[in-house]
């Protein structure tokens, strides 16, 4: 009998995790006869949040059911890279905890994955329930990632959905980055891969974990991590500049020697210029400093995550995996 292991990240879900575990057994229990399936949370605590408390009795009563519990919260990317390091099954699916990804899509995802795909991705379809101001900010930042990686990264993608054991033990063994971002990697990591569309569901219960600020990081990290454009456009704007200051300069100098009698503009136009180069120097070393920064993580090499508690049943690997 083939196993899957579905691992669900879990933050502040105190309100919504039973409800989304029965919606989970609910979607999963048909295909019990054809499949083993074990349920993995992943849990970043936040007190005075109970998820963990919650998932322990909900692990007490079942034989299928594992709850990882971090030390603190090391964020969402590494919920889903310790999920992974617990798997061994034949497919690993991955979705959020707070319903908006359907657990009632998982069979379809596993139909596909028998079809021949070893990924498939599903595609958030947003709907008018999704404020206009959240629909084009997400349109762009597709676009532009796609443009600045080369990486086709399909409108919509989420952290929903099916890898292949195969894929699965790629990300598990081999890619050991401190900041990945699950999206492109996906995609960069080639295999067959296929789509599934999905319209989100409203949260259950509470608000998105995600502030404007903590999305603008997600974004920010996607393209640093794939595309060293950023640096290159540093490059050329820097040369741009230099050029035209040197054209400015060529052009007073001229003035000065040869037509007295022009008026030369002073010091508002040399402020202006001053200001507008001093913004430009420290844009470009904020670029510099966010890839340093990766540096920085990657040659640290601290664990990814640290486990303080675990529950429920342990596969072999999570017996051996630490982070």
């Amino acid at each position: 009998m083939l196993s899957i292991d579905i691992v669900c990240p879990v933050f502040r879900e105190e309100a919504a995790i039973e409800t989304f575990h029965k919606a989970l057994i609910e979607a999963t229990e048909p295909l019990y006869n054809e499949y083993k399936f074990r349920y993995i949370y992943v849990v970043d605590p936040a007190p005075p949040d109970r998820s963990d408390e919650i998932l322990q009795g909900i692990a007490d009563k079942s034989d299928n059911v594992t709850v990882l519990v971090m030390s603190r919260r090391f964020g969402h990317q590494a919920a889903l890279i310790a999920g992974i390091d617990e798997t061994r099954g034949d497919a690993v699916v991955m979705l959020d905890s707070d319903m908006q990804h359907p657990p009632s899509l998982i069979p379809k995802l596993i139909e596909e994955w028998r079809g021949g795909s070893d990924i498939v991705q599903t595609l958030r379809h947003d709907d008018q329930k999704i404020s206009f101001g959240k629909r084009v900010t997400s349109r762009m930042f597709y676009g532009v990632f796609e443009r600045m990686t080369g990486i086709d990264l399909n409108a919509g993608s989420a952290d929903f959905r099916l890898l292949s054991r195969k894929v699965a033990d790629v990300f598990r063994t081999q890619f050991r980055e401190h900041n990945p971002f699950f999206r492109g990697l996906v995609t960069w990591v080639g295999y067959r891969i296929s789509y599934v569309e999905f319209v989100p569901e409203k949260r259950f219960a509470g608000r998105s974990n995600y502030s404007l600020a903590a999305l603008i990081l997600f974004a920010t990290n996607g393209i640093f991590s794939f595309s060293k454009l950023p640096l290159r456009v540093c490059i050329w704007l820097g040369l741009i500049f230099a050029a035209c200051s040197a054209t400015a300069g060529i052009y007073y100098l001229i003035v000065y020697l040869f037509f007295e009698d022009i008026i030369v503009p002073g010091w508002a136009s040399l402020f202006a210029l001053g200001a507008f180069g001093g913004s430009v120097n420290l844009f470009f070393l904020g670029v510099l400093g966010e890839y340093i920064g990766i540096i920085f993580d990657e040659v640290k090499n601290r664990p990814r995550y640290l486990v303080a508690d675990t529950y429920g049943a342990r596969s072999d690997a999570g017996k051996e995996t630490a982070s």
